[in-house]
């Protein structure tokens, strides 16, 4: 695998298009290749943002969020959401490389990603180009932030091993690579979290990904989700106090 990070200009809120932007930092895309974005700059790029003068933080969190735990169970303050079908710190609302707004996720990340897939493939004329776009979190009981991915188009998403031998000869009961999760955190990690100002990567040499020439299909995108219930982790999610955001359905 072989990751470059690209310089832009720094970007703030209405004053770029997206498409401008990876057209200006990415002057050649080979086959099989990658495209990270940072959900930031999406943001940005689209307005998805809210002044922070007049703006009640609290509220435009739990306003965003489907389900939110309040900062009162936090030592730290912070409230813990379910956004997006993910489980993020504050509805994954960003406050830094931003001026005096509050940065919200991207309007629809999985439409963005498909519609920059389609742009990459027309501009350099071959089909194997995916896009994946990111943001950075923090792990239980890990000290710092990694990447995750938001939304992705262009390659499958996960491996599968289930059945598959192990090097003794058993077989993998429940073991998949997420591989739309790995591409994510070796981007971030490139990118960078302060005023490096490469909110893109370009990630090649991918032996491990499988391309495909479209965009995911529904029964992939709900195959990398997983109910509560469900999750390794549900015998700490489920005993939450949980409490419908404004996006609960």
């Amino acid at each position: 695998m072989h990751i470059q990070s690209l310089v832009t200009p720094r970007i703030e809120a209405g004053q770029y298009e997206l498409l401008n932007i990876i057209d200006q930092a990415v002057k050649t895309l080979e086959p099989n290749s990658v495209l990270a974005i940072t959900s930031k700059i999406v943001s940005l790029c689209e307005g998805s943002v809210v002044p922070m003068a007049g703006t009640d933080k609290t509220e435009l969190m739990r306003r965003m969020s489907e389900q939110f735990v309040a900062d009162e169970h936090s030592k730290w303050g912070v409230h813990f959401t379910i956004t997006n079908g993910m489980l993020i710190p504050t509805a994954g609302i960003d406050e830094s490389n931003a001026g005096d707004v509050y940065v919200l996720w991207p309007r629809d990340a999985q439409e963005t990603a498909n519609q920059v897939r389609q742009h990459l493939t027309r501009r350099f004329g071959h089909g194997n180009a995916g896009v994946v776009i990111t943001d950075s979190t923090v792990r239980p009981m890990r000290r710092g932030v990694s990447g995750i991915a938001l939304a992705y188009s262009g390659f499958k998403p996960l491996k599968n091993y289930v059945q598959s031998p192990d090097l003794f000869g058993r077989p993998f009961k429940v073991s998949q690579a997420d591989i739309v999760g790995g591409l994510a955190g070796a981007a971030v990690l490139a990118m960078g979290e302060g005023a490096e100002s490469t909110p893109l990567a370009v990630i090649s040499d991918l032996t491990m990904v499988q391309f495909v020439d479209r965009n995911p299909l529904p029964e992939e995108l709900r195959e990398l989700t997983i109910t509560l219930e469900d999750d390794i982790f549900a015998p700490f999610l489920t005993k939450v106090r949980w409490q419908p955001g404004g996006q609960s359905q």
